[in-house]
């Protein structure tokens, strides 16, 4: 019986491993398409807008400034890329990077590909912050003020999430959602309520924050948020193998050497990170973190160490592409970045809810 056993074995061992290098190779021509899309709309993104400039032109301005040959373009178009178009291209880029990313680690920390970084309260406590700073006309750190106040928000709302969600040393996950769903409602509140003290300018700035745009990217918005999402983008592949792991359950994780406690910590504080800075520069843009990972995993299965990665790929290039879509199809005007996101994202929303209650026969 020993030695049938031992002939069974090679060939049982054989058949998981079968599929490995087709979804190895379908993972590194998605990563590679994503990359080349992201480069490609990147470039069209810039030429694109009231002031057209040519493709060629962009390329060239861009090679004068490297060094590597081009030429410079008139005064006018010079300014327009530079000062217009680049810094909101490469805030788009950031931004939606950041929101990506966070929904990958949101939905791996949490083990449900309908969690996003919304979850836990960040996006709506960053909210408080921006709205009290404009409703209460707070300008003590200048332009910087509304985005200060939102980074700082989202950051100690998470915090508070985490805090009043902890018991007996540990975290469970269903108290996590929960206490983000009250945090969520009570700075709903605070938000009617800053509003209501506000004058009717003030209230348009606030809906006009609330409704997501890239509208007002500079550079120094750009370094605002850089610093963050940098970081919060080198240190989320680190833990990927962790959650490939925890994905297994948390007792078998445990039991692989995964500190689930730790893990869930860390991975929650980089959420924050990515999304705060996402919000305080942007405002509210909804649903990138909750379809990119999930198309992505669809696509090329639910290894981590491809979909943290390929998700800020991806999240950099739906966002990108809302935000061409929003310049674009009402011109002169500007389509709210967050209203078009929520109008796209919304019915896939629905239909990721029924694929997934089709696939689990119900909710009960």
């Amino acid at each position: 019986m020993r030695e049938e056993h031992r002939e069974r074995q090679p060939p049982s061992l054989a058949g998981p491993a079968a599929p490995a290098a087709p979804r190895r190779g379908r993972t590194v021509w998605l990563t590679a398409a994503l990359g080349a899309a992201l480069v490609v709309l990147a470039l069209v993104s810039a030429a694109t807008g009231a002031f057209r400039i040519p493709l060629g032109d962009v390329l060239g301005s861009v090679q004068h400034r490297l060094h590597l040959g081009g030429q410079e373009l008139d005064r006018v178009a010079e300014s327009v890329l530079w000062n217009v178009r680049l810094p909101r291209v490469v805030l788009a880029l950031l931004v939606g990077a950041s929101l990506g990313c966070a929904g990958a680690l949101m939905q791996g920390v949490f083990g449900n590909p309908l969690a996003e970084p919304g979850v836990i309260g960040i996006s709506s406590g960053a909210a408080v912050g921006a709205v009290g700073a404009i409703a209460f006309g707070l300008e003590f750190l200048g332009t910087w003020t509304v985005t200060v106040f939102a980074f700082v928000s989202g950051l100690l709302t998470v915090l508070l999430v985490y805090a009043l969600s902890r018991s007996g040393g540990r975290t469970e996950v269903v108290t996590l959602i929960l206490t983000g769903i009250a945090v969520n409602a009570f700075a709903g509140a605070l938000i009617g309520l800053f509003i209501f003290f506000a004058d009717n300018a003030q209230v348009t700035q606030i809906t006009f924050w609330q409704l997501g745009s890239l509208s007002q990217a500079t550079w120094s918005k750009v370094l605002a948020v850089l610093p963050w999402a940098a970081a919060g983008l080198l240190i989320a592949p680190a833990y990927a193998r962790r959650l490939d792991l925890l994905a297994l359950g948390e007792r078998p994780a445990r039991h692989l050497g995964v500190d689930v406690e730790r893990l869930r910590i860390v991975l929650v504080l980089v959420v924050a990170l990515l999304t705060a800075a996402a919000v305080a520069v942007a405002g509210v843009i909804t649903f990138v973190g909750l379809l990119v990972p999930h198309l992505l995993r669809m696509a090329a299965g639910p290894g981590h160490r491809f979909l943290v990665p390929a998700s800020a790929l991806g999240g950099a290039l739906v966002l990108l592409a809302a935000d061409l879509a929003a310049r674009t199809a009402a011109e002169p005007a500007e389509l709210p970045l967050g209203v078009l996101t929520a109008l796209i994202g919304s019915p896939f929303f629905f239909w990721l809810l029924r694929r997934t209650r089709r696939g689990q026969g119900g909710w009960a």
